[in-house]
């Protein structure tokens, strides 16, 4: 069984006998990040890879389902102006927060939205533990 290794865009993957590509798991999250950036769509990414758009839908699904682990977006936060309004009268009614669902398999654990981040860190780390 021979297998040879071609060089597509600095990106190496493997290519079988019969001419399937076998991408490592690092270079499918790379190309779904591809996806990501404003303006980019799904079938100019997919062409620029010499693959098909389904093909790489299907990848962008496993990153949702957290079955494909994509790199960190380089980009430049953005802020909004703050502005301080001295004629206001009454302070508006706080808008009623939904509660947070940490999902992890078939376990699902609801809090109440006004649970502290580190509360948040700390049950979602015991979900991810191992067993």
């Amino acid at each position: 069984m021979e297998r040879s290794t071609e060089f597509l865009s600095n990106i190496d993957l493997v290519v079988g006998p019969r001419g399937h590509r076998r991408w490592p798991d690092a270079v499918k999250a790379q190309i779904v990040a591809e996806t990501l950036v404003e303006g980019a769509s799904v079938d100019a990414v997919a062409r620029r890879y010499d693959m098909r758009a389904n093909h790489l839908s299907e990848w962008r699904r496993m990153a949702r389902e957290g079955k494909l682990v994509l790199p960190a977006l380089a980009e430049e936060p953005s802020f909004a102006t703050l502005v301080v309004r001295e004629d206001v009268d009454v302070a508006p009614e706080p808008a009623q927060l939904s509660p947070l669902d940490l999902i992890c398999g078939a376990v699902t654990v609801r809090l109440d939205a006004r649970t502290s981040a580190a509360r948040i860190a700390e049950i979602a780390r015991a979900l991810n533990a191992p067993s």
